[in-house]
């Protein structure tokens, strides 16, 4: 049994275009990217990877789904998720700057969140999202979303968001 696509492509057109702009700017540095991704469980690096000659930049990505290893992935303290909670800026930040001890890339990005129907709470709503991207130079660029509709909108939303502040971040 084969399964046939309504369309041509995995993602829509424009989260490919924004995928496609990082991996130039990626390519015009003369970097390579990684990914850590929770909420997306890939989603992000599938995009990446969507676009045509990827691999000459696009260089590894880490799901760390379970609720642990949020909390401890990618050398993230245990103390900082007990404080913050796996899903929180700081847990992503520490994702993000994580990555670099684990690859050579020189940009990444990281996303934790909340995509539903479960989790949540009153600080950070089903639908709410962290993202961090960063340099190896040290910058970093953090942000905090809160997208509506179901758990697949969610999590398109943040892919796109991820992509697109990857993008940003390069270009600085």
């Amino acid at each position: 049994m084969s399964m046939i696509l309504d369309s041509e492509t995995l993602f829509p057109q424009g989260l490919l275009d924004a995928a496609a702009d990082a991996l130039k700017a990626a390519k015009a540095k003369g970097i390579r990217l990684a990914t850590a991704e929770t909420v997306t469980a890939g989603l992000v690096s599938a995009c990446l990877t969507s676009v045509s000659g990827a691999s000459e930049v696009f260089e590894r990505g880490y799901v760390l789904y379970h609720s642990s290893a949020k909390a401890t992935g990618l050398g993230v303290s245990e103390s900082v998720s007990a404080k913050h909670g796996a899903v929180s800026a700081e847990v992503t930040r520490g994702l993000a700057l994580g990555l670099f001890s684990s690859c050579d890339a020189g940009a990444v990005v990281a996303v934790t969140g909340y995509a539903g129907p479960g989790g949540g709470n009153a600080t950070n709503p089903v639908g709410t999202v962290f993202i961090a991207t960063a340099l190896r130079d040290g910058s970093i660029s953090e942000r905090r979303y809160v997208f509506n509709g179901n758990r697949d909108n969610v999590r398109l939303e943040a892919v796109q968001a991820a992509v697109r502040m990857l993008c940003e971040q390069i270009s600085k």
